[in-house]
Formats: C-alpha cells, sequence, structure tokens
C-alpha cells in the first residue's frame, strides 16, 4: 500500500496534475493525460516513458490541437 503521504505530493511528470492510486496500489492514473504510471514494490515509476497509455490519442500535455483542419 502506497503512503498517503506521498500520494498527497505526487503529480503527473507530464502534466503536473492529480494522480489517483488504483484500488490495488498497482498503479496511479492521470486521468488529465490518459496514462497509467506502475507501482513496483511500493515504489511509484513515475516515467512518462515508462507509462501506460490509457486511451489512444490520449492528450500529449503540450496544449497543442493534433487536428489535421
Amino acid at each position: 500500500m502506497l503512503d498517503p503521504k506521498l500520494l498527497d505530493i505526487l503529480a503527473c511528470p507530464r502534466c503536473k496534475g492529480a494522480v489517483e492510486p488504483a484500488a490495488d496500489h498497482s498503479s496511479l492514473t492521470c486521468e488529465v493525460c490518459g496514462l497509467r504510471y506502475r507501482v513496483e514494490d511500493g515504489i511509484p515509476i513515475m516515467l512518462v516513458d515508462e507509462a501506460e497509455a490509457l486511451v489512444a490519442g490520449a492528450d500529449d500535455g503540450s496544449g497543442e490541437d493534433d487536428t489535421n483542419a
């Protein structure tokens, strides 16, 4: 289980938004970016390159519109 004090200070490294733990504390999810960060042996791996995208085309946090209008 992740320390509640740690959860209070952790933020998504891409957008600086809040991250929410999974029920089993195996990962942390940023709803803004659509990224899931795994937790190994109680240690959050907060690396964007190691994160799992929840949906294709998730916001990349750049603030740019990727549509081809």
